[in-house]
């Protein structure tokens, strides 16, 4: 079961954008939980110069099936031009198993 989990980690402008995509994520089933880190400063390349923004990450947690559909609405749902969507493999038998299965049960 586990290594069909991903944390999907995307980065957004600000606290609202993040709650309101991490809502929508869980709303739809494609998560089963968002977390929201504010406060992050990034530093990245953009059209041919460096800069420095605030952001927020959002952390989703959610099945490898998901990864594309959730891929999807991120997208449709965030404002930048080219959002930050990664999703990163959660290793089998790493975790608290009835937690692993919770995040399966709770998604579609």
């Amino acid at each position: 079961m586990a290594e069909e989990l991903r944390l999907i980690y995307i980065t957004t402008k600000n606290r609202k954008e993040a709650a309101a995509i991490g809502g929508e994520l869980v709303k739809r089933k494609l998560a089963a939980c968002a977390n929201i880190i504010d406060g992050m400063e990034s530093v990245y390349w953009w059209e041919g110069k460096i800069e420095t923004d605030k952001e927020c990450i959002l952390i989703a947690k959610t099945t490898k099936q998901n990864v594309q559909e959730l891929t999807n609405c991120v997208k449709e749902l965030h404002s930048y031009d080219v959002p930050c969507v990664i999703s990163i493999n959660l290793e089998e038998g790493e975790g608290n198993p009835e937690y692993l299965q919770w995040l399966s049960d709770s998604t579609k």
